[in-house]
């Protein structure tokens, strides 16, 4: 696959992929100097009060992914549509067709149960047929869910690539044997998510080829968020923050691109 956003998913040399939940949020990444932002469904999720990976932030969800592709038509933009938000792969297919990014993730599990691969593999197949350009990251949450073994996630994962798939996501708080394992048993690109105890240069000597921050920037920010309102209601300084002037600056930059 020759675009853009797949060429930059090199095995060895990982990019970071931050995921944005808003129009804001991704500006900022954008200013920061990331030329490719993904969105990330619990941050979409928990800024609208809906539970994640349940199907309910759908609306929302395509509404955040379509207001980034026309705000910041420039990034190279992917979204993470759960499921696909549907069981029927050609009603997913028709999905990722009417959002107009370079790439989508899409998950083998629904309400937090692993579904048949074979189901999984026809969605892949569908959206793959219909959108050949679309960069298909085919993540199993058989670690996410503790719902089986190294050999499990492998198996699920080579399925998805020979299904079509470009690349393979597979979240959870991997060692380096299991991400060892992965990298020579499956012959895609392989993206994990930033890790506490492995950095991007340790995951490069690993064979990955891209870091999702996932949840971590909304969770971070919600961090943030309550020790400043905290720090202030105690009367303590609410530590530093980005100005008034340099996130209008973002707003103003973008709608002059």
């Amino acid at each position: 696959m020759s675009t853009p956003f797949a060429a930059l998913h090199v095995p060895g040399e990982p990019f970071v992929l931050p995921n944005a939940w808003d129009v804001g949020s991704a500006r900022a990444l954008v200013a920061a100097g990331f030329r490719a932002i993904g969105t990330t469904s619990l941050g979409v999720a928990a800024s609208r009060g809906i539970e994640d990976a349940t199907r309910a932030s759908r609306d929302a969800s395509l509404a955040v992914t379509r207001e980034l592709r026309d705000t910041l038509p420039e990034v190279l933009l992917t979204a993470d549509l759960e499921d696909g938000f549907h069981d029927d792969p050609i009603a997913v297919a028709d999905l990722v067709e009417s959002l107009a990014v370079d790439g989508v993730n899409l998950e083998d599990a629904t309400a937090g149960e692993l579904v048949d691969p074979a189901r999984h593999e026809a969605r892949i197949r569908a959206v793959k047929d219909r959108c050949p350009d679309v960069f298909v990251n085919a993540r199993t949450d058989v670690f996410w869910l503790d719902a089986g073994t190294v050999d499990d996630a492998i198996a699920r994962v080579r399925r998805y690539v020979d299904a079509g798939a470009d690349g393979v996501f597979v979240p959870g708080a991997l060692d380096v044997a299991t991400i060892e394992a992965i990298t020579a048993a499956v012959d895609a690109p392989l993206n994990v998510l930033a890790s506490a105890t492995l950095d991007r240069h340790r995951l490069a000597e690993l064979g990955v080829a891209r870091i999702s921050t996932g949840s971590l920037l909304y969770r971070s920010a919600m961090t943030r968020l309550v020790d400043a309102a905290v720090a202030v209601r105690e009367g303590r300084p609410p530590g530093d923050a980005v100005s008034y002037d340099e996130v209008q600056a973002w707003s103003q930059t973008s709608s002059s691109s």
